[in-house]
This record gives C-alpha cells, sequence and structure tokens, in this order.
C-alpha cells in the first residue's frame, strides 16, 4: 500500500478552519455553561436553549453555516479533506456542531435529502434544515433485533393507493425528542420476500406530527438525556404518508443507507479527534497543577508515558481519517468504504482510551459534573456503537484484505 500525498487546503478551507477556531474559544466554550443552566432551569429539556439560538445567529452572520455540504453537488463547498479539521475544531465541544448548523443527525439526513430527494421534497424539508429553522431524526434501528445486521429490520412499509402505511417501533432514534424535530427519514421493510435480502427494505419521509407517530421515552446514555436533542423510542402505528415521500424507490433503502453513512462515519471520527483532543489539554493542565507524594502528577512516570501515547494515539488516529476523507474526494465513497470502517473503529478506541487516562490524572474530579470528562467518556464508549459496532466494521476489514489473497490464488 503506499502512502499518499494529501493535497494542502485550499486558501478558504485555511480562512475558514481559522474563523471556526477562533468562534469556538471566543463563542461556543464559555456558552457551555450557560447552555446546560439554560437547559436545567428552562423547564422544558426538550426545548432548545436561548443560548443556542443566539450562536446560531453569530455563526451564520459570520458566514460560518453548512459547511459540510457535499463539493459535488456544492462547488463553492470544501472537499472531504477540507472539512476534516474543521469538524474536528467544532468536535472540541459536546455543543459544537450545531451553531454551525453542522451536528448529525441533521448533516447526513440533509446530504440523504441532496442525493435522493426529489425536487419537492427538497423544497418541503432541505431548505428549511439547511436554514436551520427545523430538526430531524433517523428511525433505523429497532429494540426487538439486531440492528447491526440492518437486514434484520421489521418495520413495514406497505402500499395502499396513492399511500404507504408504516408501522414499526425504533429505538435510538437520535433527536426524536427534540421539539425542533419535524421529519424522520424512516427504514423498514416494503418487500419482505424478495429473495434479494438488500432489496426488502426502503427508506421514506414520515412528517414527525403525522398521526400515529408517538414518542414513547427519550433513553439516556449512561445516566445522560442528551437534551434537548436525545435520544427517542418511537412507535409508529399505521402511519399513512403520500406515496411521493418514498425516497429513491421501493427496495433501495440500502443503497440510500450506504450513500448516507460513509459521510457520516467520518464525521463522527473528526468530532471524536476534536474531543481526544480536548481531553489531552485537560489531562496535562490538570497533571501540571497537582502535585502528589512531592512532585507534580506531571513529573510522574506512569503520567509521561500517558501522555506520549496519548499524543502519538491522536496523530495516527487524524493521519487515517485524513487519508480517508482524501479517499472519498479522489476515488468515492464506496471505494473507501475500507479506510472508512478502519477510522470507524480506530478514532472511538483511541478517544474512548484517552478519556480514561484523563479520567484517572483527574481523580474523583474526572468522573464527577465538575469536568467534561464523565460526559466524553459516556460519548466516546457510545460511538463504537453509533453507524455500526466494532466488530462488524472489523469483519469488513478482514473480509476487504482476505479479497486481495483470494484475487492472488485464482490466478495461480
Amino acid at each position: 500500500m503506499s502512502i499518499p500525498v494529501l493535497p494542502p487546503p485550499s486558501q478558504k478551507a485555511i480562512d475558514l478552519g481559522e474563523k471556526v477556531k477562533a468562534f469556538l474559544h471566543e463563542h461556543i466554550i464559555p456558552a457551555e455553561h450557560t447552555y446546560h443552566e439554560q437547559l436545567d432551569k428552562g423547564g422544558d429539556r426538550w426545548t432548545s436553549p436561548p443560548i443556542m439560538e443566539e450562536l446560531k445567529a453569530k455563526a451564520k452572520k459570520a458566514g460560518l453555516w453548512n459547511m459540510f455540504l457535499p463539493k459535488k453537488h456544492y462547488p463553492d463547498s470544501l472537499t472531504n479533506l477540507e472539512y476534516a479539521s474543521i469538524c474536528e475544531t467544532m468536535g472540541r465541544s459536546p455543543i459544537g456542531g450545531e451553531p454551525f448548523n453542522c451536528s448529525a443527525p441533521d448533516t447526513g439526513n440533509m446530504e440523504t435529502l441532496i442525493l435522493y430527494g426529489t425536487p419537492e421534497q427538497k423544497k418541503q424539508w432541505l431548505e428549511p434544515l439547511m436554514e436551520g429553522k427545523i430538526r430531524s431524526a433517523f428511525a433505523m434501528t429497532e429494540p426487538a433485533v439486531a440492528s447491526s445486521d440492518a437486514t434484520n429490520i421489521r418495520s413495514s412499509i406497505k402500499r395502499d393507493g396513492d399511500h404507504y402505511i408504516i408501522s414499526g417501533r425504533k429505538w435510538w432514534t437520535s433527536g426524536a425528542p427534540d421539539k425542533r424535530c419535524k421529519i424522520f427519514i424512516f427504514m423498514g421493510q416494503n418487500d419482505p420476500d424478495n429473495s434479494e435480502k438488500h432489496r426488502r427494505q426502503s427508506m421514506i419521509l414520515v412528517p414527525a406530527d403525522t398521526p400515529g407517530v408517538k414518542v414513547l421515552r427519550s433513553l439516556h446514555v449512561f445516566g445522560y438525556d442528551d437534551a434537548p436533542h436525545g435520544h427517542g423510542e418511537v412507535t409508529f402505528e399505521n402511519v399513512r404518508v403520500p406515496a411521493s415521500n418514498m425516497l429513491l424507490g421501493e427496495g433501495r433503502g440500502f443503497e440510500i443507507a450506504q450513500g448516507r453513512l460513509g459521510p457520516g462515519r467520518i464525521h463522527h471520527c473528526m468530532r471524536t479527534i476534536g474531543l481526544a483532543e480536548r481531553t489531552l489539554e485537560s489531562l496535562c493542565q490538570r497533571a501540571m497543577s497537582r502535585t502528589a507524594f512531592g512532585k507534580t502528577i506531571a513529573e510522574q512516570g506512569v503520567t509521561r508515558q500517558w501522555i506520549a501515547e496519548s499524543r502519538m494515539e491522536i496523530e495516527q488516529s487524524r493521519l487515517l481519517t485524513l487519508h480517508a476523507a482524501h479517499m472519498m474526494d479522489t476515488v468515492g465513497n464506496k471505494a473507501a468504504r475500507r479506510e472508512i470502517a478502519m477510522i470507524k473503529v480506530v478514532a472511538p478506541k483511541m478517544a474512548q482510551k484517552l478519556v480514561d487516562r484523563a479520567i484517572q490524572v483527574h481523580g474523583g474530579g474526572g468522573v464527577s459534573q465538575d469536568f467534561h470528562l464523565a460526559y466524553a467518556y459516556a460519548r466516546t464508549r457510545t460511538m463504537r456503537i453509533v453507524d455500526g459496532p466494532d466488530a462488524v466494521h472489523e469483519e469488513a476489514v478482514a473480509r476487504l484484505e482476505l479479497r486481495k489473497y483470494e484475487d492472488r490464488s485464482q490466478k495461480k
């Protein structure tokens, strides 16, 4: 495998990156405390705190808006490689993406509509999403089956004249409890008897206020409710939507999923590296400010080893992520599927390990609510499941690696 030479970023990307970095440190990180204070005291945790709307207005006015947009469809946008470092900067804060309208699952849902939506669907849903007026949710995972294998999904999408009738129970539907969530992208079976198992599923647009859609509860992640965004358990009981809400066509669900999840996975990894950088900063600052057994924690041998290992692991993960982004730009998402799978395993594992070290250095404070580390640990551990668990991606990498040897044996 040859090591690629990554092209330098454009001047536009450099300038945007500097502006995003400045905005994050001047406005977003100082607003984190206010954001959570407003959530706790506002009376309704599923309504966006006023400070977030203020941040969005400032970012939009500064031209720091929708920077994730695919260059293929928006020529003035950034490449995946150029967006990588900007997305990493956003990942330094748990609220870092939304002020720029660059947070999940909206980015993935917007890309889905850009790629597969009809002009009417784009007018109705993509435009308000791009303007930041509404939010969205992606309903795929189900509690009754192992959804890491999406062919297991049993929710149904049945044609009935000029409509489809949708039934099913979903959970971990990120964004569903949010009062601003107005549209679901729903994945379900429309042809369960099709001999091609990857042609049984479809995706369809379901407005959140459609009769029969009910958010049962918000699921907590290690005790965190992630309000006002959240992760909902949602039932769809005989939900009727127009046939025109179908995305791309019946049986095209897996095709859409692959188009959506490639960029989504790499964005998760970019943000995770940003989280890791902030965590290492916290580790070093704490280690230098605390004394134990007559010397600072930074002077303890094990701490120095952790710092060195952390720096090396961050750099390795970043380079692998940049390589995957460059491949997506040059050969396409499908050809880059091995690299995307690798970073989806490597980046969250790296960050989880790093957060664990930082918690140790912080002692009791590390597991408290006084620092960002406990929440960071919950997020990094969850990231090893989001958009496919580690084992699924590792299986894909192994399969692609072995295929090279199968090809060689056939040539003999």
